[in-house]
């Protein structure tokens, strides 16, 4: 089947939407398309763009990186979509796991005891104006952390996914990075504060003996704006930036403005690392491990 005949009927491609271009395409040698059994796809999708990733199951390895800049004034399904006519992997089927991230600034997260299935849209609504005709509402459970995420989709990419890959689960990339992160912290660990920097916008995640005790994101247009949200949470959680280590992933350079604003006003900065536990194909050595955590965290979801 081709991945042209995989794209949903309910939300047709426009003719006109451009291919997103690749930045990054890196694939290991040992991938072999023709068993896709073998190995577990994961795709994130936010104002950055779209990001792919292909893990092998065996080998708990990542095979492949792609990366595809946003397309401007192009909805995120129509990204996925057109980029879907033109890929030989994306949109195909016969995957042992198929997980979308969605990265946007309309989640929550919710004590799991306090959810109740069917009341989504209920409780997002307090954090969010669900606008129905153009998002749906969605949940990924933490078992491990008894909490429940929730958040809105944009609805033809909702559909287009559940379409193709009706197994496949779709989360918010929150949920990824709060994976990635309890997953490498330590037991009995104090609190510390997590930044993923993305395009005009940081998560700011805090955990404390492996739980998350704060998770928000923040819009920013400069430098200044970025280091005020985090110096205000950090007293709000009472951090003392002179003294309490930050750890970033992201989209920026080391000798970045972004990151120069950061080391100025808080001592102990540094770069995070790929999620421990896994594999990466030497393909991918010359990209930063500070970039992609939250694509290569989606391997430890559920």
């Amino acid at each position: 089947m081709s991945a042209e005949s995989l794209v949903s009927p309910a939300a047709p491609m426009p003719s006109h939407v451009p291919v997103p271009v690749a930045q990054y395409r890196l694939r290991d040698e040992t991938l072999d398309p023709s068993n896709l059994g073998a190995y577990n796809l994961y795709i994130t999708a936010g104002a950055t763009g779209l990001r792919i990733g292909v893990a092998d199951v065996r080998r708990n390895k990542f095979v492949v990186l792609e990366d595809y800049q946003a397309t401007p004034a192009t909805s995120l399904a129509g990204q996925l979509q057109a980029l879907v006519t033109q890929h030989d992997l994306v949109g195909q089927s016969g995957w042992n796991r198929v997980r979308l991230a969605v990265q946007n600034r309309h989640f929550t997260l919710l004590p799991a005891p306090l959810f109740r299935a069917g009341d989504e849209q209920a409780y997002l609504q307090l954090h969010h104006r669900v606008d129905p005709q153009h998002e749906t509402v969605h949940h990924y459970s933490h078992a491990s952390l008894e909490v429940v995420s929730l958040f809105a989709a944009e609805k033809v990419l909702a559909d287009w996914f559940q379409n193709v890959y009706p197994e496949g689960k779709l989360l918010h990339q929150t949920s990824a990075l709060l994976e990635g992160v309890i997953h490498q912290s330590e037991q009995s660990a104090p609190r510390r504060i997590y930044l993923s920097i993305g395009h005009q916008e940081v998560t700011i995640l805090a955990v404390r003996d492996k739980r998350p005790e704060f998770c928000n994101v923040f819009p920013f247009s400069t430098p200044e704006d970025l280091i005020y949200y985090t110096i205000l949470v950090m007293q709000e959680l009472q951090l003392n930036p002179d003294q309490d280590s930050v750890m970033v992933w992201g989209d920026l350079m080391h000798d970045s403005e972004l990151f120069t604003i950061l080391r100025k006003y808080i001592r102990n900065i540094r770069f995070g690392n790929r999620p421990f536990d896994l594999s990466y194909s030497y393909r991918l050595n010359d990209v930063f491990e500070y970039r992609f955590f939250e694509l290569f965290a989606l391997h430890l979801c559920e």
